[in-house]
């Protein structure tokens, strides 16, 4: 085959994948309202109209809160997890493994219908927990997946002598075993709190009526018009979507670096 051909294929690709991407990002600076190529003139009139859009602030702040509350439990729940399947002999251990990350393996939306039936069997009326509960259960397995793969290469005998030393089981885990795994505990709360962030199909299933999050909100104002302001929020979208789990990867790798030396 020829690898020209292979190398133009390549890029169209990345151009399919991404253009559209920095389309948005290219109007939410364009001064024309009717977000027409070629833009008219840079401005940041679009990022200081979303500033003053109370219904986009509520929304971010709420999006904030859940995606800090997710990355929290998930990461808390998943540590804990990964812990007692690898470090401790526990009945069914395959079979809890194969139960924490299937949420990964059932579509989406089949796993939101399923939880709001659930919800409706049981009486229990929609609420804010219940959407951090949703958000919490298909977060959990990159959690758990990537904490258990570092887990597993940390060596045993490491924590064994520090309990030989005199050390606790909890000593031993916070002073052993957590600065090892601080990496894969980072990467894995970064995952729960992006995937939580943007997240929109289980969000549109479990929130309660009022309570809107930063991609619901955007849904819901593409339904009217497409406003300017919709590509200023796509940026911050894409901002924290794509750059904070870059930033993380980097501050994660640091630490792995600091650890081997």
């Amino acid at each position: 085959m020829n690898w020209n051909f292979v190398r133009l294929w390549t890029v169209l690709v990345y151009l399919f994948m991404f253009l559209p991407v920095a389309v948005v990002v290219l109007l939410s600076f364009n001064a024309n309202q009717f977000g027409s190529f070629p833009i008219t003139g840079f401005s940041f009139r679009w990022f200081y109209e979303l500033a003053s859009n109370d219904a986009i602030l509520r929304a971010f702040k709420t999006s904030l809160l859940l995606g800090t509350l997710t990355a929290i439990i998930s990461t808390t729940l998943g540590v804990l997890a990964s812990l007692a399947l690898v470090r401790y002999k526990v009945p069914g251990s395959n079979f809890i493994s194969t139960l924490l990350i299937a949420p990964i393996l059932v579509p989406e939306v089949v796993l939101a219908v399923a939880l709001l039936l659930f919800l409706n069997f049981l009486s229990i009326h929609k609420s804010f927990f219940m959407l951090l509960m949703g958000h919490v259960i298909f977060t959990l397995p990159f959690v758990v997946l990537v904490v258990q793969a570092r887990l597993i290469g940390i060596r045993r005998d490491v924590e064994e002598a520090a309990m030989s030393l005199g050390a606790t089981p909890i000593q031993t885990f916070f002073q052993i075993t957590l600065p090892l795994l601080a990496p894969a505990v980072f990467a894995g709360m970064l995952f729960a709190f992006t995937i939580s962030f943007d997240d929109i199909t289980g969000t549109l299933f479990w929130k309660p009526g009022g309570v809107e999050t930063v991609p619901t909100q955007i849904f819901a104002m593409l339904r009217n018009s497409i406003s300017p302001e919709i590509n200023a929020l796509g940026s911050v979208m894409i901002f924290f979507t794509v750059g904070v789990p870059l930033i993380g990867a980097a501050i994660a790798r640091r630490l792995a670096n600091k650890q081997g030396r």
